[in-house]
């Protein structure tokens, strides 16, 4: 198990969200930090190299600071995650 490091901006961003959305996107973060599970694409001329998982409408943009930690940068609408 991986340990979860959330930024101030995507606590942020969470705190945003109503209650539904915000439980899904926990559960979608702890399988992540289990088993590297969900719908995972490498963004592409990002360095150091970011991820995004896909939540229904949600992306979280992710990476991987070191082996053991899963730093989440930002959770954000599908529309405003690619600008």
């Amino acid at each position: 198990m991986k340990k979860l490091v959330l930024t101030d901006q995507a606590k942020a961003d969470l705190a945003g969200l109503d209650r539904a959305t915000r439980l899904r996107i926990a559960a979608a973060l702890q399988r992540l930090s289990q088993a590297s599970a969900g719908n995972i694409k490498k963004l592409q001329g990002i360095e150091p190299p970011e991820y995004s998982l896909r939540v229904g409408d949600f992306r979280v943009r992710f990476s991987y600071p070191d082996g053991g930690t899963v730093r989440v940068n930002r959770v954000q609408y599908r529309k405003d995650s690619c600008r």
